[in-house]
């Protein structure tokens, strides 16, 4: 009996010593881990001096980084170096939160790898080389005094020549469609040089001499900016490159670009099944609708016709070309209003949006976006960015108004706004992590935008048969993004059945459709953030509600969610589930 428990009493000992003794290896592990991510984020800068002054990381602004050879091989040698230094962490000794940023990391330099060797997007993309909107941004900051950014502008200006001639050396076989939008967007950037640059001198203390200077290399820097465009234009592409990518390199850069618990092919068959169910909610609605808005006409027996017939009465209401930017400013207040009094999340007085004209060298791709201050700059303004219909005909400026129309365009404000992106982007800055902020996951950031449309309707936002079906609609939209992504680039989607998808099956404008075609041929991958990541997040937020029943909170979960930083939804998933074991 004495024997027993003296044998109790060591094993209890070495299991309270066993215990103590891996808490402190996990504790090393984790101190060990912090130092490695506070120089990897100073390497990475030192490499990426342009998307560090995008985060708000300001020390190498003078810095223009000329995409020669030699910047590709440090860029290999800058990821392999790495990926060997993560192989001397032990998963099992990390915190839940390092283990998320060793597979953020991870799967940022295995990224630069695939990108480089396998996409060689650097020599089809000719719009990926473009100084504009770097030198904007500065121009915009107000991290710093006018003078102290004007003088890192004047440093960075000298290597724009270099930069376009590396450029042209780099490619070869582009796509049209790309060759077209750098054109468009580099002759667009020349404004940040001749007028924003120019205002700024003008208004700025600095002496005649330095400004004199300054707009000197302005001009030179404009120089070689319309010499790219020319000789892009004059440029002898005989076998310009397909802009799909191909079934392979898709699926590889989905896994890479939206890291989610599904796989490209699963989320497109996902797709495929709720534009089905959506339809038939749709269906639902426009019946009950159709005699407040037809009448007494007769029913077409085709449904999706239905559907179209009551939609197209419906978005005749809304608002002028030249009211688009300011209606939008208007429905701002009211959301934050709304989302106080619901009390649906936290949003922070302290932290300014402003719309803006979206600038010129962002025009071509989406309507509207949103622009937010890095983790550095925390306090900076975010910008809600407008597509202006200056310049349209009288036709397309309709059929894109009735696009976003009057219920449609609350639906937009809060997607990127209140609470969607803006709200987000800035829960994400306030993260204790800085690689989930900088290294932010596309599907969790716009999942986010798009659960917050469906959530904002489900606690009763402008309740009404027209706002529901409207939103369908603009969800459908979301489905409809993967289906046309995965079918243009892996399964030779034609343009006119792409055009048919959204118009027919989706109920798009033409001008939209249009625009989402030009979309879908500039970019991959990212049209199936939006659907990818909101089923994510609001299959999770059903489940917990499931799970937790009445003492579910819906602030809650959204504030916890959100206090992860914008890391993929799998592992914010595993982190939150943790929690409650």
């Amino acid at each position: 009996m004495k024997r027993t428990l003296l044998s109790l009493v060591v094993l209890g000992l070495l299991y309270s010593c066993n215990k103590t003794a891996k808490v402190e290896a996990d504790e090393f592990a984790d101190i060990h881990f912090e130092n490695y991510k506070e120089h990897f984020v100073d390497e990475l800068w030192k490499l990426n001096p342009g998307w560090a002054s995008s985060q708000g990381y300001h020390k190498y602004d003078s810095v223009l980084v000329i995409p020669d050879e030699a910047y590709e091989k440090k860029q290999l040698e800058f990821s392999n170096s790495q990926l060997d230094s993560l192989k001397k962490y032990s998963l099992e000794n990390l915190s839940d939160n390092n283990k998320t940023d060793f597979y953020m990391i991870k799967n940022l330099l295995e990224n630069v790898v695939f990108t480089i060797k396998e996409v060689k997007s650097d020599e089809w993309d000719p719009s990926s080389y473009n100084v504009s909107s770097s030198f904007a941004e500065m121009l915009n900051g107000n991290y710093d005094s006018l003078e102290a950014r004007l003088k890192n502008i004047s440093l960075k200006m000298d290597n724009i020549p270099a930069y376009y001639a590396a450029a042209k050396k780099n490619i070869k076989n582009p796509t049209v469609e790309h060759t077209q939008l750098a054109i468009a967007q580099n002759l667009g950037g020349i404004s940040v040089f001749e007028t924003d640059l120019k205002a700024a001198v003008d208004k700025s203390k600095l002496g005649k001499e330095e400004k004199d200077a300054i707009l000197e290399k302005a001009t030179t820097a404009v120089t070689a900016i319309r010499d790219y465009a020319d000789w892009l234009q004059k440029l002898d592409n005989k076998t310009p490159r397909s802009f799909r990518l191909g079934k392979e390199l898709y699926a590889k850069k989905f896994n890479f670009d939206i890291q989610s618990g599904y796989n490209a092919e699963q989320i497109y068959q996902k797709s495929i099944s709720q534009k089905k169910e959506l339809h038939d909610k749709m269906f639902a609605l426009a019946d009950k609708l159709w005699s407040k808005y037809l009448g007494n006409a007769p029913k077409p027996t085709d449904r999706l016709d239905l559907i179209k017939q009551v939609i197209d009465k419906i978005s005749l209401q809304h608002t002028t070309p030249e009211k688009f930017q300011s209606q939008i400013e208007m429905q701002i207040p009211e959301l934050i209003s709304y989302v106080k009094t619901k009390d649906l999340i936290y949003i922070d007085p302290s932290k300014p949006l402003v719309v803006r004209k979206e600038p010129d060298y962002m025009a071509g791709v989406a309507g509207a976006s949103i622009s937010a201050p890095g983790p550095y700059d925390k306090n900076g303004n975010t910008y809600y960015n407008v597509g202006s219909l200056s310049g349209w005909s009288a036709e397309d400026a309709e059929s894109y108004l009735r696009e976003y129309n009057d219920y449609i365009l609350q639906i937009l404000n809060i997607h990127e706004a209140i609470p969607g992106h803006y709200t987000q982007l800035v829960y994400s800055n306030q993260s204790p992590s800085i690689i989930k902020a900088i290294l932010g996951n596309g599907a969790m950031i716009e999942g986010w935008a798009v659960y917050t449309e469906r959530m904002m309707l489900e606690s009763g936002y402008k309740n009404s048969d027209e706002m529901w079906l409207m939103y369908y609609k603009w969800n459908l939209r979301t489905i409809c993004n993967t289906i046309l992504d995965n079918s243009v680039h892996t399964r030779n989607m034609s343009k006119e059945e792409g055009i048919h998808l959204l118009t027919k099956e989706a109920f798009q404008q033409d001008a939209e459709a249009e625009g989402k075609w030009k979309r879908v041929t500039l970019s991959q991958v990212q049209l199936c953030s939006y659907f990818t990541g909101y089923t994510e997040i609001y299959d999770f937020r059903e489940q917990l509600k499931k799970e937790q029943s009445k003492s579910f909170n819906l602030k809650h979960f959204h504030e916890k969610f959100l206090s992860y930083g914008s890391a993929p939804v799998k592992y914010i998933k595993e982190l939150m589930l943790k929690e409650k074991m």
